[in-house]
């Protein structure tokens, strides 16, 4: 790739504002519910979601067969475009079936794809470079990193995080780690090369921290229940009205991310999605279910904060 296509390719996909890490719904006999996906596109295009995450963390993706991960890029890429953008998580456990995923993935129309290390194995820095840059080098589409060690064992390290700026198609990192100066050396180290992103696990309180630093946006769990909240909390800031919205916004919606990680996620997302008649299903075993008085204040703060009037579809 030219050095030109290379700068337009990152101008292009900056990743800015609410990326929204959105389930995979299953049926009552625990399929994959694609007539459910089309529902939460159509959702988050009419919501003012700046743009999806397919099969991340929060789409049970250790749960998915290759083929069904196939089968949701496939039918998700096709129904999204024109609608949203999309970036589909497509990390397997080994080099050579991510690249499979991908290639798979780009074909089927992704917008990019997203990479985060290979769970359970915990390989160093080194053979997490190779990882990703053969995955980065085998599709021509744009390449979201994932940082999140706490779910695979290993942190992407600053230096890895900026050497991987490097490559051509490597437009975004989203850190899920609670670390502010890592984000402030990466930012400092790749500038521009890189967007960085962050998750609104409210344990590590990076949202704000992040867009202070020059952040772009948020790759979020709770923006599936209060989209157009995380919509203009998540805008990258410019002026210090930005400040000041993101800010009130986040000291807001703060109890409601409590709750979406009140439990493993996506227990608590897909219960409030079922609250709002929005299409979810039970998580896949052994991840469980959020019931009795649990569900019952999710139900009751649902209300409080207005989500069920403004977003049910009941």
């Amino acid at each position: 790739m030219s050095t030109t296509a290379s700068r337009r390719l990152k101008l292009v996909y900056q990743m800015k504002g609410s990326w929204v890490a959105v389930v995979t719904p299953f049926d009552s006999n625990d399929n994959v519910d694609l007539g459910g996906f089309r529902t939460l596109v159509d959702f988050h295009a009419a919501h003012r979601t700046d743009g999806l995450v397919v099969m991340g963390s929060t789409g049970e993706a250790t749960m998915l067969s290759v083929e069904e991960k196939k089968l949701i890029a496939r039918e998700v890429c096709e129904y999204a475009k024109g609608k949203i953008p999309v970036f589909v998580g497509t990390t397997c456990s080994t080099t050579r079936e991510t690249v499979e995923v991908s290639k798979y993935a780009q074909d089927a129309g992704a917008d990019g794809i997203l990479l985060i290390v290979p769970p359970y194995v915990r390989p160093p820095q080194d053979a997490i470079y190779e990882h990703f840059k053969t995955v980065a080098q085998a599709v021509s589409i744009p390449v979201a990193l994932y940082n999140n060690p706490t779910r695979v064992g290993v942190n992407i390290d600053v230096q890895t995080v900026v050497k991987l700026a490097e490559l051509d198609n490597v437009v975004a990192d989203k850190e899920a780690m609670p670390n502010v100066q890592q984000i402030a050396e990466i930012k400092r180290q790749a500038g521009d090369k890189i967007n960085v992103l962050c998750c609104d696990f409210p344990g590590y309180a990076i949202v704000i921290p992040t867009l202070a630093l020059g952040g772009t946006g948020t790759a979020n769990v709770t923006g599936n229940i209060a989209p157009e909240e995380f919509a203009d909390m998540s805008k990258p800031w410019e002026s210090y009205d930005d400040v000041v919205r993101s800010r009130e916004l986040y000291f807001r919606l703060l109890p409601l991310m409590d709750a979406m990680y009140s439990l493993a996620n996506p227990t608590p997302i897909k219960a409030a999605l079922e609250l709002l008649g929005l299409p979810a299903g039970k998580p896949r075993k052994p991840i469980p279910e959020l019931t009795g008085e649990r569900l019952r204040k999710l139900d009751e703060l649902l209300t409080t904060m207005g989500i069920k009037e403004k977003y049910s579809v009941r």
